[in-house]
């Protein structure tokens, strides 16, 4: 089991060399190539919530990127450290007219889980990981 780990400053501007390694590395683990456009979106879509949630919460932890190649399957973790919402209240710090940045973190995940089939989420008051799945396949051995 390879990983391979990434840590960048919550700038939008590091995103996309986020979404590049990630694709780069996807190809290598084996992810089918007319996936890695999603692998692309998805990751991309994940960094920039990431990013979104470190700057709106005031975090200046960097947003942290696994990529993990597994036996038949390569997945990527995108984490960050900003607090999220527990059960029965509100995320420590934030305001109840933060509707709109609920809502922007709600339409992201919908979009992840539309890239991505095996998508699992979690979160909690010290920050959140989204945990995204893919299949891989062998590399074709050369006949002799």
């Amino acid at each position: 089991m390879a990983t391979v780990e990434l840590r960048f400053s919550a700038l939008p501007e590091h995103v996309r060399t986020a979404r590049l390694v990630a694709a780069a590395v996807a190809r290598r683990a084996g992810v089918d190539e007319a996936v890695l456009d999603e692998v692309r979106l998805a990751v991309g879509e994940a960094c920039s919530r990431a990013v979104g949630l470190h700057q709106s919460s005031g975090v200046t932890a960097p947003v942290k990127v696994a990529l993990i190649e597994e036996e038949k399957q390569f997945s990527i973790e995108v984490g960050d450290e900003a607090p999220h919402a527990v059960a029965g209240g509100d995320a420590p710090g934030t305001a109840r007219d933060g509707e709109t940045e609920v809502e922007e973190d709600e339409m992201g995940l919908a979009v992840i889980s539309g890239l991505v089939d095996d998508v699992e989420v979690t979160t909690g008051p010290n920050g959140g990981l989204i945990r995204m799945t893919w299949p891989t396949t062998p590399p074709a051995t050369a006949l002799v």
